[in-house]
């Protein structure tokens, strides 16, 4: 997983040139100025000669020398860590960016197979959790390089006996954090994967608190989470504990090495080998050279849960793509509004076929109902229209061309949809309104929302139409919130349109306003309308009725129920009276 992931993160860095090269310029040019500390230190310890006899003017050049040395190297080393920060988020933004991107052109029954909790905290925790390991790897990594590869090249001037004890022992350390990192690496994707299992059961329950609290189910989602919060805990618990002996073990082996060091330096110092000041200068050397060491272990936990981090991320990059469109694919701006359906059949799994063999003809500035039992296959019928999904057999054409001739996007503007769902973002009315097209004028925003029959309760908002509306809609009723979904279509102007229960929050009253509102939207206009309250659809040109994946009663509403079969069944139990 890691070597994978390592390299796919390293392919984000070439894209920041500049800011990797003045990370590593800081970095050489503060290794230097860092060894320099070392030997002044020891020519100041050697100005002392003997109790009463020292060099202070001597000493006092040294330590002007030394000051102006620390503050460089400060410096540096803060310009390194702001450029590393600065690499981090701008990677960390790089993959926010792709991954959003992928989502956007995600095929939707990728999106259906995922919670929304666990993308969002792939997007917001994971991401940042790649910033802040990242941050800690390349502050650490170039200055660190530099620092060891320095050092060693000093430490072997001064004496080579104590340098081959300080280069031999210290990469034990090495070992031991390398042995227990890769037992730990399944620990941090455990966390990783139960906080975004925590996300997905928070999201969902407190945007449908409501639900909970009106089925007395707090105590059963308060004992899922409980059992979520216990597992994230013992993830946590097994990573931390496992990459927090990691530090300890490579600082023992670090003062192992140091006691190695001072023995040796002492008994080199008493045959004359080397100086006070030297042994001094040296053990300052192996301290830089150690430290880089112990600041990667310390932060090796950070660096494991941004790699963990990581690969969540790339696991919705990697997300499968809509098949690609043929190179003479057509980007249609109009449509006269003729959908042609051919034998086509779908279904979401083999096990279990849904639509078989289904054909249907909508004639421009045809009115078209679907009804039928939940589940039969509505919805889907509709999905296949928009190309959401790619029917399994047959054909669906769009003024004779068929589905797969025309680009996603340019086939998706055609048409226009009003959802039982509504989804309405946190932005004023006005902004809600014109989503399809955010350059339409006030008036025709105002036009649009005369239409829908919105206009009244829209000035009626404190601010009007520059009312900002919270996330979901939340300070709008649901009849308000599917007005505005209707203006915004309506404003849209779209050739064909897709009414998918689009009345069911509206009450009776608004309902029989809205029909005639809708009627003048959709004259001249092909629309398919999604119904199960047949209120809805008495005007339809043509209803279908479906069961199973089937179109079994097709008809207009006073044929259907002269008939007396499935729909005026249907009819019946809806308006009969007792």
């Amino acid at each position: 997983m890691s070597k994978n992931t390592i390299r796919r993160i390293m392919g984000y860095i070439k894209y920041h040139p500049l800011a990797i090269a003045g990370l590593l310029l800081c970095a050489l040019c503060s290794a230097p100025l860092s060894l320099l500390i070392p030997v002044l230190t020891g020519r100041a310890i050697d100005c002392v000669i003997a109790p009463g006899s020292v060099d202070f003017e001597a000493i006092l050049r040294i330590l002007r020398l030394t000051l102006l040395a620390v503050c460089a190297s400060s410096a540096l080393n803060w310009g390194a860590q702001a450029l590393a920060r600065l690499v981090s988020a701008r990677i960390s933004r790089d993959m926010r960016l792709e991954a959003f991107e992928r989502i956007n052109r995600a095929p939707l029954s990728i999106l259906d197979t995922n919670r929304q909790g666990d993308i969002v905290s792939r997007l917001v925790g994971d991401a940042d959790a790649v910033a802040e390991g990242l941050t800690q790897a390349l502050a650490q990594l170039f200055p660190g390089v530099v620092t060891i590869l320095s050092t060693i090249v000093v430490m072997c001037v001064i004496n080579i006996q104590m340098a081959l004890i300080v280069v031999v022992v210290t990469p034990l350390s090495i070992v031991f954090a390398r042995y227990v990192g890769t037992r730990t690496s399944n620990y941090f994707r455990d966390q990783t994967r139960a906080q975004g299992q925590i996300s997905s059961l928070v999201g969902e329950m407190v945007g449908n608190l409501p639900v909970v609290q009106a089925m007395g189910a707090q105590r059963r989602s308060a004992a899922e989470f409980e059992a979520l919060a216990d597992e994230y805990y013992v993830t946590c618990f097994n990573a931390t504990f496992y990459s927090s002996v990691i530090n300890p073990g490579t600082r023992f082996v670090n003062a192992i090495v140091f006691a190695a060091v001072g023995v040796v330096g002492v008994l080199n110092a008493i045959s004359g080998n080397i100086t006070v000041g030297g042994i001094s200068s040296f053990l300052s050397y192996a301290s830089q050279y150690t430290r880089p060491f112990n600041e990667v272990t310390a932060a090796l936990s950070l660096v494991q849960t941004a790699l963990a981090g990581a690969e969540r991320i790339f696991g919705i990059i990697d997300w499968a793509q809509e098949p690609p469109e043929p190179a003479e694919a057509l980007s249609p701006r109009s449509s006269e509004g003729n959908v042609r359906i051919e034998n086509l059949s779908f279904s979401y799994s083999e096990e279990r076929p849904l639509i078989r063999d289904l054909s249907l003809e909508a004639k421009p500035g045809q009115r078209i109902a679907l009804v039928g039992p939940t589940g039969c296959g509505k919805t889907t019928l509709i999905n296949l229209l928009m190309r959401f999904y790619d029917a399994d057999a047959g054909a669906i054409y769009i003024d004779g061309m068929p589905l797969g001739m025309l680009k996603r996007d340019s086939l998706r503007g055609l048409f226009g949809m009003v959802l039982q769902d509504t989804w309405l973002k946190r932005a004023s009315v006005s902004e809600n309104i014109a989503y399809a097209r955010p350059d339409a004028s006030p008036d025709e925003i105002e036009d649009a929302a005369k239409t829908a029959l919105a206009h009244g309760f829209i000035r009626r908002l404190p601010h009007g139409y520059d009312t900002v509306i919270e996330a979901g809609g939340g300070n709008l009723s649901a009849g308000q919130r599917q007005l505005l979904c209707i203006a915004r279509i309506v404003l849209a102007k779209p050739d064909i349109l897709i009414l998918d229960e689009a009345t069911s929050s509206i009450d009776t009253r608004t309902e029989i306003a809205i029909q005639e509102a809708m009627e003048n939207l959709s004259r001249g206009r092909t629309s398919f309308i999604v119904a199960h309250r047949l209120s809805t659809i008495q005007k339809a040109d043509l209803i279908l009725v479906m069961d199973n994946g089937v179109i079994i009663e097709r008809g207009a509403h006073s044929e259907l129920l002269a008939k007396g079969g499935f729909y005026a069944n249907l009819y019946e139990s809806q308006f009969a009276v007792e």
